[in-house]
C-alpha cells in the first residue's frame, strides 16, 4: 500500500513539475512595464547574445538587398542562409526558456523565412518575389520590436 501512495505522489509531482515548466516555457521571463513594451529579463550575456543575433539578421537583410540590387543571387542566397535555421540551432535551452512563446515563434519564423529566401534565390526566382518575401519577413521584426524590449537582470 505504501508503494502505491509513493507512486501516486511521484506521478502527481511529475505532472505539477511539467505544468510549471510548460507555463514558464510559454510565458518566459518577462515583466510588464507600464505604458511601454513588455520587458524580457535576461542575464547580461544572454541579452548580448540575442542582440548579436538581431544584428546578424540586420546584416543579412542588408546583404540580401545589396545582392538584389546587383542582381547577384549568389549573394542573396549566402546572406539569407547566414540567418537561416542553422544559425539558431545551438541556442542554450536555458535562454530559450526565458523567452516568451510568441517571441520564439516570431524569431523561428524569421529564421525559416531566411532559408526560404535563400532557396528562392538559388532557384532563380524573380527579385520582386524575393523582395516581397523579405518585406513580409520584416513585418515579424517590426512586431517583435514593437512588443518587447530586452532588459538585463
Amino acid at each position: 500500500m505504501k508503494t502505491n501512495k509513493f507512486a501516486i505522489f511521484a506521478v502527481v509531482l511529475w505532472v505539477v513539475s511539467a505544468l510549471v515548466f510548460g507555463w514558464f516555457f510559454v510565458k518566459g521571463n518577462t515583466a510588464a512595464i507600464e505604458g511601454q513594451r513588455d520587458a524580457i529579463v535576461l542575464q547580461p550575456a544572454e541579452r548580448e547574445l540575442v542582440l548579436l543575433e538581431m544584428r546578424g539578421l540586420l546584416i543579412s537583410t542588408q546583404g540580401i538587398l545589396a545582392g538584389l540590387d546587383k542582381k547577384d543571387m549568389a549573394q542573396v542566397a549566402q546572406s539569407a542562409r547566414a540567418s537561416g535555421m542553422a544559425s539558431a540551432a545551438d541556442v542554450n535551452p536555458a535562454l530559450m526558456s526565458k523567452l516568451p512563446m510568441s517571441f520564439k515563434e516570431l524569431g523561428m519564423g524569421v529564421h525559416h523565412a531566411m532559408d526560404e529566401i535563400a532557396q528562392d534565390a538559388e532557384a532563380g526566382k524573380p527579385s520582386a518575389d524575393i523582395l516581397n518575401k523579405l518585406s513580409n519577413t520584416l513585418t515579424s521584426c517590426v512586431a517583435c520590436h514593437a512588443a518587447w524590449q530586452l532588459k538585463s537582470e
